[in-house]
């Protein structure tokens, strides 16, 4: 399976994604790992007391978190639910 870049602006085409339910299915995981990479990031705060700061904490943390939503985004939830609303819609 390929991820998507979810820092990238993807805009999703409802009537393609309607008739292609794998396309859907994709955009819908996309949306969800983007939300649960704004979760992580409020989560995980990038300040570690036992760790020293350095210049690339933020940057590592950031991809560490996109890579966990990557990963989270199909199984949380969101997408399934944003799945059933928009193929149930039949534009």
């Amino acid at each position: 399976m390929e991820y998507l870049n979810i820092n990238e602006y993807q805009p999703l085409n409802l009537e393609v994604s309607v008739k292609d339910p794998d396309k859907l299915k994709e955009q819908t995981d996309a949306f969800e790992a983007i939300i649960l990479k704004m979760i992580l990031d409020k989560a995980i705060g990038s300040e570690d007391p036992l760790l020293p700061k350095d210049p690339g904490r933020k940057i590592y943390r950031s991809m560490q978190n996109e890579e966990i939503s990557k990963e989270l985004s199909g199984a949380f939830g969101y997408s399934e639910l944003l799945y059933n609303f928009l193929s149930e819609k039949k534009i």
